[in-house]
């Protein structure tokens, strides 16, 4: 059988795609290499618990926002989601010193003027930067000629107090926090549609994944897993057909890639199309930071659920603190929504920046076939994380009942993202037209999605398979489901 669209990965991307694809009557195979779907939002289960990898929670959901309309037509609307504290959807805690995020902007700025009255007028106009981000469409000109400017630039010339500064960047452990290089449009992105609303699910990860791929193979397209593509064939300028590892070949007219457009382009062995500096300057992209992930269940009733995200800092230093692979210097905590209407919570996610670089001695080993130093090493961050999260949450060592460590290694050999990044290309705002990609490629039916394009995140990944399919279904009808 030839598909209309192949689809290479799993991930957010891939399903978002095969989704839209297959409810616009296409037909749709995905194939994914791992033993089931989702990427980096899948979960996984110890010991009776399940634990995220990707998802925490989400911003836009509200009936009017963007990602309503789309996650609506997508069915994902029917989810059990829970809307978090309107007067304290983050807290950030910075030396010490803890502010709220309110849900809506005029709530935001008005929370916030009361610890910075001198900055009422600046945070005014953040906020109002932050709605014309959210209201250029993806892929528009505007994104580099008006907002690819740098991010740190921009705040350092809007504020003059350096702790809010720090404020407003702090609950950026989403996305990589780089002074000379990221862009305005990724920083404001990342914060806009959080700020209209924030949900978590009540459950896990994989209800969403689940949801995806029921669209998929309800409309009669299919998902396999267990089944990696080890080479995309070229012919007169075309792909035609995904080989796989165990021998199964599958034709079809348009082929996606969800994964890395590194790893994409090494699929296509020859090519009249890729040439060799092309597939260079795509290599030699820099990726962004991963994260090290400490899970703990806790015994019951001892920490009442909080409805909110937590983020630590031992010290005002948020946009450089992670280069410091000494000791941990700040982390985000998150707390699952307990599913049975508990006044308490069981599971706790701890995430900080973690460089491959602390993790030199083991870069070229596999998992399960790590030492004891690798353990060691894991146990320790732990502990470290665990010590700076009492600061907020007194006594949680002594809460825990099972723990769970993993690390960009662990992410890495589970999803195939190079060093482990937790959200891919690391865009530049000193080259913007170089790392933030196009669904486009140089061969005219080989098309990218996912994470590493222009946006990560839940909606940025979204709304880059909006994008990508634009591409085959038209800009008309993908605007129709997004206006809806």
């Amino acid at each position: 059988m030839k598909y209309d669209a192949v689809i290479i990965g799993s991930g957010l991307g891939g399903l978002v795609c095969g989704s839209l694809l297959s409810q616009a009557g296409r037909s749709v195979l995905v194939l994914e290499r791992q033993v089931q779907p989702g990427g980096c939002m899948q979960s996984y289960r110890r010991n009776g618990y399940t634990f995220d990898t990707g998802l925490h929670y989400i911003g836009g959901l509200q009936e009017g926002q963007k990602l309503h309309s789309i996650f609506s037509h997508l069915g994902l609307m029917r989810l059990p989601w829970h809307q978090l504290d309107g007067e304290a959807f983050d807290r950030i805690t910075i030396a010490g010193q803890t502010f709220d995020f309110a849900q809506g902007y005029d709530r935001f700025v008005e929370k916030l003027s009361t610890h910075f009255p001198h900055q009422q007028a600046a945070l005014r106009n953040y906020v109002e930067m932050l709605q014309q981000v959210d209201a250029v469409p993806l892929g528009s000109d505007e994104i580099f000629t008006r907002f690819g400017v740098n991010a740190y630039d921009y705040l350092k010339q809007t504020f003059t107090d350096d702790l809010l500064i720090n404020v407003l960047s702090g609950s950026s452990l989403k996305m990589e926090l780089c002074k000379e290089s990221l862009p305005l449009y990724v920083f404001a992105h990342g914060q806009s549609s959080y700020i209209q609303s924030s949900w978590r699910l009540a459950g896990d990860g994989n209800m969403l994944v689940r949801q995806l791929t029921n669209n998929i193979q309800s409309n009669g397209g299919r998902v396999i897993c267990k089944n990696e593509v080890e080479e995309l064939v070229e012919e007169d300028g075309r792909i035609v057909m995904a080989r796989c590892r165990n021998g199964e070949v599958y034709e079809g007219s348009i082929f996606i890639s969800d994964i890395h457009p590194a790893a994409t382009f090494d699929l296509v062995k020859e090519s009249t199309h890729l040439k060799r500096l092309f597939r260079r300057r795509i290599g030699s992209l820099p990726n962004t930071f991963g994260m090290l992930t400490v899970s703990l269940v806790l015994k019951p009733g001892v920490l009442s659920y909080f409805n909110y995200n937590h983020f630590v800092y031992q010290k005002p230093d948020v946009w450089t603190f992670y280069k410091d692979n000494t000791q941990i210097g700040g982390l985000m905590v998150s707390v699952r929504k307990p599913e049975d209407d508990s006044l308490h919570a069981r599971v706790v996610d701890l995430l900080t920046p973690l460089p491959l670089t602390a993790m030199e001695p083991w870069k070229d080993t596999r998992l399960g076939h790590r030492d004891a130093g690798y353990e060691a090493f894991k146990n320790k961050m732990a502990d470290a994380c665990v010590q700076l999260a009492e600061t907020v949450l007194p006594g949680l060592a002594s809460m825990v009942e099972q723990r769970y460590v993993s690390t960009p290694l662990t992410w890495r050999d589970y999803t195939l993202t190079p060093d482990g990044s937790a959200y891919g290309i690391q865009k530049d705002s000193r080259n913007l037209i170089m790392t933030m990609l196009s669904p486009r490629t140089p061969i005219p039916n080989l098309l990218l999605t996912g994470q590493n394009l222009m946006l990560h995140g839940v909606e940025g990944v979204t709304m880059t398979a909006m994008q990508t399919c634009g591409e085959i279904l038209g800009q008309e009808y993908i605007n129709k489901i997004i206006n809806s």
